[in-house]
């Protein structure tokens, strides 16, 4: 497998040295483990709100995943950003994005968030993060930890993931030059990749469980013109078949189940739908029954002092400028509950 991409995780700028320009050196060892926003995801929602609560000279903690990063550096190229007509390849868009954000000052650190609770400080509720690298506390949390790709769940998906099961095309097509692949899927996801991979492949056939694919019309129209792309409309994938990698799927047709096909496959991409990275809140914030953050239009969740934003909040469109929008009210809703408790609020807008 080629190594993947990362987002650079390093402290460019000295934070305390930051600080202290700012005028906000902690007084004590307390002071100092406190902050006022401690963001959870390192997407576009996450790094949009670090740059809007470090322009407020918010002091701004993000945590970034180790084994979950963010969904959009794996997309090849992104056409409906504004500002790029030529469009911008998603791991170049969000370093752009993370390049503004430190630049106004935002800490980032690279550690897997396993819990959040409520605790005490100096009078006022505080949040507490448990991470892979230690505990963090804030007096408020900004949750953007986006999703991960959906599983079919089917046999012999899990045992060849790897072995020609792959959910990144942007990752793994290279390897597949010259050969039959199967797209498993029929939104935005799932024709971009296939056109992708369309670049390496000799054939792509995308299957799907309806009779017509719920992409952007542009997507579809570039999809059904390309020679190399095939369809293999209302079917599903049964099981995975291998032998040490990937040697064809068996299909069966959704109007008629016992009616069956192998195809013969040296790689399957499936992008079936998404799945939110939340289990960490689970008891902590009301979540729909797939998992999404319940967030109303402040971003502000059922547990006052956290507010969710991006894709990991039940919403209708899930794109990178609609988390943008949600990181910037996330940040601005954020600074008002927190100039609250601390009794310095300008804004007659209410956080509760």
């Amino acid at each position: 497998m080629p190594e993947k991409k990362t987002l650079r995780t390093e402290k460019p700028i000295d934070m305390a040295e930051e600080k202290k320009q700012r005028g906000n050196v902690p007084q004590n060892d307390k002071e100092a483990r406190m902050h006022d926003i401690i963001i959870i995801g390192s997407g576009p929602a996450g790094l949009t709100a670090g740059i809007y609560a470090c322009r407020s000279k918010l002091r701004t903690l993000m945590l970034t995943s180790q084994v979950s990063p963010s969904l959009i550096t794996t997309t090849d190229l992104v056409e409906n950003y504004p500002g790029f007509p030529g469009g911008i390849s998603g791991f170049d868009l969000v370093e752009r994005f993370r390049d503004q954000a430190v630049s106004f000052g935002l800490e980032i650190v690279e550690s897997d968030v396993s819990s959040v609770e409520r605790v005490e400080a100096g009078g006022s509720g505080a949040w507490r993060v448990r991470t892979s690298g230690g505990e963090y506390d804030a007096l408020a949390l900004i949750v953007a930890t986006g999703t991960e790709y959906a599983h079919l769940n089917v046999p012999g998906e899990q045992e060849f993931t790897g072995k020609g099961v792959s959910y990144c095309a942007t990752c793994d097509g290279p390897f597949f030059r010259n050969s039959h692949v199967a797209v498993v899927g029929g939104g935005n996801a799932a024709v971009q990749e296939a056109l992708f991979l369309t670049r390496f492949a000799a054939k792509v056939t995308l299957i799907h469980r309806r009779d017509r694919l719920r992409a952007d019309k542009t997507l579809q129209e570039k999809a059904l013109a390309n020679e190399k792309m095939a369809f293999l409309w209302n079917s599903v994938v049964d099981e995975v078949v291998g032998d040490g990698v990937v040697k064809s799927l068996r299909v069966s047709d959704v109007r008629d189940p016992g009616r069956k096909q192998t195809l013969e496959v040296e790689g399957v991409f499936i992008f079936t739908g998404n799945i939110p990275n939340t289990a960490f809140l689970k008891g902590v914030v009301q979540c729909d029954e797939q998992g999404f953050v319940t967030a109303d239009e402040a971003m502000r969740t059922s547990a006052p002092g956290i507010f969710a934003c991006g894709d990991c909040t039940r919403k209708l469109l899930r794109q990178v400028v609609t988390a943008c929008g949600d990181g910037a009210t996330a940040a601005f809703a954020a600074e008002q509950y927190i100039d609250g408790l601390k009794g310095t609020s300008y804004s007659t807008w209410s956080p509760h």
